[in-house]
Order: C-alpha cells, then sequence, then structure tokens
C-alpha cells in the first residue's frame, strides 16, 4: 500500500467523497486547506448532486486540473493546454471506467440502486485518477508545489 492510498483511505474514512479526496490531495501536498471550496466539490459526489450521473471522480479530476490551468482572477487567463488535459484525461476515464464498468457514470460503476460509494472500484479510480492529473501536469509543465495563479 503506497502513501497515496493511505492517505486516500484515511479521508475517506473521515467521510470525504470521492471529489473531495482529490482536492484534499493535491492541498495537502502543498500544505494548504480551504474549506469552502472542500465544501463546494461534495456537489459532484455520487454523479453530481446524489444523482447517479457522471463520476464524480471524473468531475473531480476534471476540477483538479483547472485549479492548475483555469482563469481564478480578472488578471489571469485560462492556460492555453487546458482543453487538452480535458481531452486526454476524458481519454484515460473513459478507456479505464467505461472498459471496466462499461460507462462512465456514477450508476455504471456502482450500480443504479446503490447510492452509497462502492470502497474497492471508487477507490481504485480515486488513486488512478489522481495519479493521471499529477502525471498530466507535469508532462505539460506545471508546478505541483507552489500556487496556482498564473498570468499568460
Amino acid at each position: 500500500m503506497n502513501d497515496v492510498t493511505l492517505r486516500m483511505m484515511r479521508l475517506a474514512g473521515q467521510g470525504y467523497c470521492c471529489s473531495q479526496i482529490l482536492l484534499l490531495l493535491d492541498m495537502e501536498n502543498r500544505n494548504q486547506t480551504d474549506p469552502d471550496l472542500v465544501r463546494a466539490m461534495a456537489g459532484l459526489c455520487l454523479g453530481g448532486a446524489g444523482s447517479g450521473g457522471i463520476c464524480g471522480v471524473f468531475t473531480g479530476a476534471a476540477c483538479l486540473l483547472a485549479l492548475y490551468a483555469a482563469k481564478g482572477a480578472e488578471d489571469e487567463t485560462e492556460d492555453e493546454k487546458l482543453p487538452l488535459l480535458y481531452a486526454e484525461l476524458s481519454d484515460w476515464f473513459t478507456q479505464t471506467a467505461g472498459s471496466l464498468y462499461g460507462g462512465i457514470s456514477c450508476a455504471d460503476i456502482i450500480g443504479e440502486e446503490n447510492r452509497r460509494p462502492h470502497p474497492e472500484r471508487c477507490g481504485s479510480l480515486v488513486a488512478g485518477a489522481y495519479q493521471q492529473v499529477m502525471e498530466l501536469l507535469l508532462q505539460h509543465g506545471f508546478d505541483l508545489t507552489g500556487p496556482h495563479s498564473h498570468d499568460n
């Protein structure tokens, strides 16, 4: 069991959902906290507002990419690489979850009738998505240790 898996298990045990865990892993790496942002990420859980729609791991990972590359202040511009990052994440997630579970919705992954995360399925997707996001960001030259503001 690696460090990320242990951290994920600790956060899940504290009641955080998939999308929140992705953000919290990144924030822990940078010694930052933002309870308001963590709370907002809960809206993506269980397919968005508990609807069973598109998996919160996917949308949470997209939010994590946006945290690094999207416009966040009046004096910033969106990084030109963001659409490519989204496309690469989407391809990876569709291949991964789609091939394993027949789709990328929360309902596909945990089952239509289930309104609780499936620890094994969700855990492996969270770990894989976090690794994929970090790899994509590094491949495209993002600094994973500093603040996210940028002004292209």
